[in-house]
């Protein structure tokens, strides 16, 4: 059924061809040929592939279904329509570098994912670990139904319950970090003198200030366009929003509380983003200041679960919150429901959002410059 031919290439070292062909009632049904650098793996091969193709059922199988992980990962990025977040790219990229996904579909078992599992966690922490299988998941969940590929659902769903028993992953800690004024205070002050006595191209302490009480995260900040704000009804167009297994192309429209409103309605009208500026940049400027200021364990972040809490501790019900917030499941916002209402809201009369248009005025003249 196989045969070994013997070349010799340009550069003088010899190849050897590893070839089956399978004929039935006359007709060629399947062919396939793998190329080595020494006769005895070619040989090793040959005899692997005869004993599979042998197996009862496998040449009825349709053509291009027996593929390694790695392929149906490329298979499942290459007929996806929906576009991938830019983590979701990188996880699914160095997976395919991984050991186990030069394996047959076919062969991948719960305890070969257990070990991939175990594998990362030498590495990584339990929550990334889990993101990195739960991306994985999405390619065992379509690959059988959609392209006859035996790839085992049931083995991930086993092997996640077992990676999750012995403690290997487990979702993220929800934080409960939020800044107090006098924190703010400090971090707007910091960038007040940073506007002055350097040339400092990021507004950040409108960036801030509108993240507090928009309640958005950093790369949606970094997004908004002039076109998305409808400022007669209070709201903008936050674009590929972030929500489980949907991120592009999920566009929401979020209400803006009047602080934030102000905060827009002081940036420089352009055809261009409100903010101009680069996500990561805002990130790295916010840890570096924070640090400076030896403020220990907040997170830009932190920003948006300030802006929520205070919503609710001003009375605010789940489905008004979720307007601001752009909240889908009213679940993921029962988390704050032990919050107490206050009888003021602890930011009126707040010094910043009084003197925030001086302040931002002498960062517009360097910025200028």
């Amino acid at each position: 059924m196989g045969t070994i031919s013997e070349r010799k290439r340009a550069n003088g070292t010899k190849a050897y061809t590893a070839q089956i062909r399978i004929r039935r009632d006359g007709k060629v049904v399947h062919t396939e040929a793998q190329t080595f650098d020494r006769r005895p793996a070619a040989n090793a091969w040959l005899k692997k592939r005869e004993t599979e193709l042998n197996a009862p059922g496998v040449l009825l199988r349709p053509k291009g279904t027996d593929i390694t992980l790695a392929q149906a990962i490329e298979r499942y990025e290459r007929e996806t329509v929906r576009d991938f977040g830019r983590t979701k790219l990188q996880v699914l990229k160095a997976i395919k570098g991984a050991e186990i996904a030069q394996k047959k579909c076919r062969d991948i078992a719960s305890h070969d994912i257990v070990a991939y599992g175990r594998e990362l966690g030498e590495t990584r922490t339990p929550q990334t670990v889990d993101n990195y299988l739960s991306f994985l998941s999405s390619v065992f969940a379509i690959a059988k139904p959609a392209w006859g590929v035996e790839l085992d659902a049931a083995a991930m769903a086993d092997a996640r319950k077992v990676l999750k028993h012995i403690g290997a992953i487990s979702k993220s800690r929800q934080r409960d970090r939020r800044p107090s004024i006098e924190e703010l205070d400090r971090l707007l002050a910091h960038y007040a003198d940073r506007s002055i006595r350097s040339d400092l191209k990021m507004p950040m302490q409108d960036i801030i200030i509108f993240a507090l009480f928009s309640t958005r995260r950093q790369e949606e900040i970094c997004r908004i366009q002039w076109e998305d704000l409808d400022r007669p009804n209070s709201r903008v167009l936050v674009r590929d929003m972030k929500n489980p297994g949907e991120k592009m192309g999920n566009h929401v429209w979020c209400d803006l509380v009047p602080e934030a409103l102000a905060v827009i309605d002081r940036q420089p009208m352009g055809n261009g983003r409100i903010f101009p500026v680069n996500e990561k940049s805002v990130s790295a400027s916010f840890t570096r200041a924070c640090a400076l200021l030896n403020i220990k364990d907040l997170h830009f972040h932190d920003l948006r679960h300030e802006g929520i809490s205070r919503l609710f501790e001003m009375g605010w019900t789940i489905p008004h919150v979720a307007a601001v917030s752009g909240h889908r499941s009213w679940v993921s916002l029962k988390r704050y429901a032990h919050i107490k209402t206050r009888d003021t809201d602890k930011y009126q009369g707040w010094q910043p959002l009084r003197a925030h248009q001086a302040l931002h005025a002498a960062w517009t003249h360097h910025a200028d410059k």
